[in-house]
């Protein structure tokens, strides 16, 4: 029976269509976690066949445009994640591998897909368009799995890093160009230049935001204490400088990518990290599945040959290429092999950049659905290519054992050392400053994740490692590289906190020494049985306090005695 749920009324076509997503991505997910698959070919898989099974035909759920917004909202949160992840302070530490390493994938990239699109009969500007696209990595799925592995912080993942905010940024530019490259002006030059115009009025705007309005919403924000105005108004943002984006011409995936650079490059990055970054492989699911529900599996039935080859043309000379230039950014021993499997793939912003100029017609339907089939199956491969290089890499390195690998080659010299045996401060009022007073005095290093924006501010600018963020947020303690401290100090007599964040602790760091304040004595207990090490009860000091000095008024010699019951 079509549209069977549709036919009610009573449940949105859209919430029917979420509702089918969400639970066959939970049904594949296990399936393939048990025969330790990659997930995201699963969730590609899930989309084909729900497009193409007439299962969301039969739900009332099939519509074209309904379909599409919704792929273009998984890859609008998407980018804006990945905005915020963006850091400028990154790029100038990894100058050798992002600007060298970065250019010379990029370059080599888009002459050989440019090449390969003109000998297949493509203009010469549609062919350009073509190559860029290919040259581009997805961040979201190699620094994804590089976290997964464990090698977040390894030479071959800060190469990757390097080269893919490199493509971040060269991706901007070519889309500001893009109209004027594929259009059909009489005078091609004055297109370039008022795109160029267009361009940096949008970035000087998003700039004088930076500077001038954002910081202050987020602080008035931030005053409240609210976490969900907090959310509510980082997501509004998001949305704001997206359509602003699209209404100069740009694509608004591309403005929320902007809105997140913009949000990152403040202090208040922390934070927004901690509240958005949980949904990012939410966003990450529904982008994958929305791709499979845009393609025809007719035409990839008709057409496989064609679609397996263009694959493997994409994986290994790309590959080939970002080889070369991670070897040129200074990594050896066979690391390069696990750099190139990142980045061998096309990625997001290759679909934004292809949707793109299929708007502006440079796009046959047919090779639109071939390259949309084509980055699905790499991206989706990406993880298993990664985790396979492991071995390689172990038998080039075993091949030359005595090469050692310079990490200033790397242009990582300056980067922030790594904390390690240090102490985690969290709340910076009275107790929680002097502590860290005291630890400065015995050159005890420390890390302080505090929620008020001006204490953070000031903190940052004395040089300490500071996070403006909830303590309980995961992402808060992996930025205070909770796996290496000796110890985290709740120096605030609120309960509620500390147990929320004693399960995240445990689980990064099951050694890690707790230490927590609390005002009142039966609130002691359950924070001992919860976990807590050492539990500083506020009554007890004070009473003793008192106590003490009464006492000294008749003797010196007399000490204190505080009954427990």
């Amino acid at each position: 029976m079509p549209y069977l749920f549709a036919s009610t009324g009573t449940v949105p076509a859209f919430f029917i269509l979420l509702t089918l997503i969400l639970t066959s991505v939970v049904v594949v997910s296990l399936v393939l976690s048990k025969f330790k698959q990659s997930l995201l070919v699963g969730y590609f898989l899930c989309g084909l066949v729900l497009a193409n099974s007439g299962i969301l035909h039969w739900a009332g759920a099939d519509s074209g445009s309904m379909i599409h917004a919704l792929s273009e909202l998984g890859i609008i949160l998407l980018l804006f994640t990945l905005g915020i992840e963006f850091s400028v302070d990154e790029l100038k530490l990894l100058k050798r591998p992002a600007f060298l390493g970065g250019g010379i994938q990029m370059l080599l990239c888009t002459l050989a897909g440019t090449g390969i699109a003109s000998a297949l009969g493509l203009p010469l500007n549609h062919a350009v368009a073509i190559g860029f696209a290919v040259s581009l990595s997805s961040t979201a799925v190699s620094l994804k799995t590089f976290q997964d592995m464990g090698q977040p912080d390894s030479p071959q993942g800060r190469v990757a890093l390097g080269i893919a905010l490199f493509q971040d940024l060269a991706v901007i530019l070519f889309m500001v160009l893009l109209p004027a490259i594929l259009g059909s002006s009489d005078n091609p030059i004055a297109s370039l230049g008022f795109a160029l115009i267009k361009g940096i009025a949008f970035c000087a705007a998003v700039i004088l935001l930076s500077r001038f309005g954002i910081p202050q919403i987020l602080a008035a924000v931030a005053q409240t204490r609210s976490r969900e105005l907090f959310t509510v108004t980082v997501v509004g943002l998001c949305g704001v400088v997206a359509v602003a984006s699209g209404l100069l011409g740009l694509s608004p995936a591309l403005g929320a990518f902007a809105a997140g650079v913009v949000v990152s490059g403040s202090i208040y990055s922390h934070r927004v990290l901690s509240e958005v970054l949980p949904f990012k492989d939410l966003f990450l699911t529904v982008f994958f599945v929305s791709i499979g529900l845009l393609i025809d599996v007719n035409i990839i039935l008709d057409h496989w040959l064609i679609i397996l080859g263009c694959t493997l043309m994409i994986l290994v000379l790309k590959g080939s290429i970002v080889a070369l230039a991670a070897r040129i950014s200074g990594l050896r021993m066979g690391s390069w092999l696990t750099t190139a499997a990142a980045l061998c793939s096309t990625g997001e912003f290759s679909l934004v950049l292809l949707n793109r100029v299929g708007e502006l017609g440079a796009l046959t339907p047919f090779m639109e659905q071939i390259l949309l089939v084509c980055t699905a199956l790499t991206m989706g491969l990406v993880p298993s290519l990664m985790k396979w290089s492991v071995p390689g890499v172990r038998f080039l390195r075993n091949k030359r054992k005595g090469a050692p690998m310079s990490k200033k080659a790397l242009g990582m010299a300056g980067k922030i050392h790594e904390l390690s045996d240090h102490v985690i401060i969290c709340g910076y009022g009275p107790v929680g400053q002097n502590l860290h007073e005291n630890l400065h005095k015995a050159n005890i290093r420390v890390a302080v994740i505090e929620m008020n924006a001006s204490t953070v501010e000031r903190l940052l600018k004395q040089g300490v490692k500071c996070i403006f963020a909830d303590a309980g947020q995961k992402i808060a303690l992996q930025l205070a590289h909770i796996e290496t401290a000796r110890a985290i100090a709740f120096t605030f007599p609120i309960k509620e906190p500390v147990l929320a964040a004693l399960p995240t602790i445990r689980e990064m760091n099951p050694s890690v020494i707790v230490y927590a304040r609390t005002k009142f004595s039966h609130d002691l207990v359950e924070l001992s049985e919860s976990g807590v090490h050492q539990v500083i009860l506020d009554e007890e000091q004070s009473g003793r306090a008192m106590i003490q000095s009464v006492m000294n008024c008749y003797s010196e010699d007399i000490a204190e005695d505080w009954n427990h019951s």
